[in-house]
């Protein structure tokens, strides 16, 4: 699909060898360039000190500093990762070939461990390899941070700490690699319409947060014992961050300052404002007043939606996927979550689990021109059938790999802390410090 290969992130792979980047008919634009330098410094900041900030007003006033505190450790564990390995598995096209399966669809070599032959002269595309290196780094580094969301007040720091660095080795490399590595990666040859993360980063780790909380259990108390957010102004700040940032993770996945990037920053914002109204009516209607924590999270669920559709939505397909995530993701985080009983604490299942999958759904219906998109989709039914494949793959992958790290850490070092620690809360029985002194 010409269309995917031009706006994807995995756009101009096959301009880079396995080894250095090979010389590129197109010299630097200095405009996509300095474009691509803001998207992935507002990307960094939907981790830091966005997804922070979001994650910490919900956590009781006891664990505010251990969820921002492993946003920060996440933070800087992934960007070593990504410079030493993570780069290299997720990009290095050694043995790629489109039509061809073999190790090479599911993972990357280590061609370009430690950024082997990078130099300040190396393209990607229009843009130094350099800043497109940063950017993906910037997506590795949010994902496993949204998986804090699931088993927020009860993991050990250390446990937390291996559990990232090996989810991000076994899970987050190679979807990454399948989706995004270009002609020869498994869902990439399928046809997997997955324009900046709606697989990648949202069903990826929403899957992963899920497994996680099932596997640490509930935390103590839950669900009798209140546990409200402490400090939803924290909450609000953080989401409005997210949103802002949001437009360097979508618009910035056109690696160019072009009209995929102007469509995708209108779109972002349509599916956004529709899911937060509908989420909060939604909740209005069930509940009979709306809130800040529903508006919030709203937001982030038409953010997460809108992603993986960003670079091939036109403007009606953003407004129904909105609508739609809004509803879907706040009935999951409620009603579902109530119903099975499992302990999301920040509903990071609910919300970017759920919102994933409904956005990587309807961008297979939304992306067709026949109903206002840019993709080459001619035949709805079929694209829909691709995408829930590649839905179904990373649910079942992400989830039977995730489970198994979790087992092997909980076997070796212990996954959850005491209930005497639970109790304290971690801020005081791991960090040795409090959010609040009063």
């Amino acid at each position: 699909m010409t269309l995917r290969k031009f706006a994807g992130l995995g756009a101009l792979l096959s301009l880079i060898s396995p080894g250095i980047a090979m010389a590129q008919e197109a010299p630097l634009d200095s405009g996509d360039t300095a474009w691509m330098l803001t998207a992935t410094a507002l990307v960094l900041f939907m981790t830091i000190p966005g997804l922070a900030l979001f994650y910490g007003g919900m956590v009781r006033s006891k664990n505010i500093l251990s969820v921002m505190m492993q946003c920060f450790a996440i933070t800087g564990l992934m960007s070593v990762l990504w410079m030493v390995y993570g780069y290299s598995l997720a990009f290095d096209t050694a043995g790629m070939e489109a039509g061809v399966t073999n190790l090479s669809s599911f993972v990357g070599g280590l061609g370009r461990a430690f950024l082997s032959g990078l130099t300040p002269d190396s393209l990607t595309g229009t843009v130094p390899e350099s800043v497109f290196i940063t950017f993906q780094m910037t997506f590795a580094i949010i994902t496993p941070a949204l998986i804090v969301g699931a088993f927020a007040e009860r993991m050990k720091f250390s446990a937390m700490l291996v559990f990232m660095g090996v989810w991000f080795t076994l899970v987050y490399a190679p979807i990454a690699h399948m989706v995004w590595g270009g002609d020869g990666g498994l869902m990439w040859d399928w046809g997997v319409l997955d324009f900046a993360g709606g697989t990648v980063v949202h069903i990826n780790a929403g899957i992963a947060g899920l497994v996680a909380c099932i596997v640490l259990g509930k935390r103590k108390g839950f669900p009798t014992t209140p546990m409200a957010p402490h400090n939803l102004g924290l909450t609000l700040i953080g989401a409005a961050m997210l949103w802002i940032g949001w437009f360097g993770f979508n618009a910035g996945s056109s690696l160019g300052a072009n009209g995929t990037a102007g469509m995708a920053m209108l779109v972002t914002q349509i599916a956004t404002a529709a899911a937060a109204l509908s989420w909060m009516f939604a909740e209005w209607r069930t509940h009979g007043k709306p809130s800040a924590l529903g508006i919030a999270s709203g937001v982030v669920a038409g953010l997460v939606a809108i992603t993986p559709a960003a670079g091939t939505v036109g403007p009606m397909g953003a407004l129904i996927i909105g609508l739609a995530s809004g509803v879907i993701c706040f009935v999951c985080a409620t009603s579902l979550k109530r119903k099975l009983g499992y302990d999301d604490s920040l509903d990071a299942f609910g919300v970017h689990g759920v919102g994933g999958i409904v956005g990587a759904l309807l961008t297979g219906v939304f992306a067709a021109p026949a109903l206002g998109g840019f993709g080459e989709v001619d035949n709805i039914a079929l694209q829909l059938w691709i995408q829930l494949k590649g839905v179904l793959f990373t649910v079942v992958y992400t989830a039977i790999v995730t489970f198994v790290i979790l087992k092997v850490i909980d076997v070796v070092m212990g996954l959850r802390v005491s209930e005497e620690e639970e109790t304290i809360g971690l801020d005081l029985s791991l960090h040795n410090e409090r959010g609040y002194n009063l």
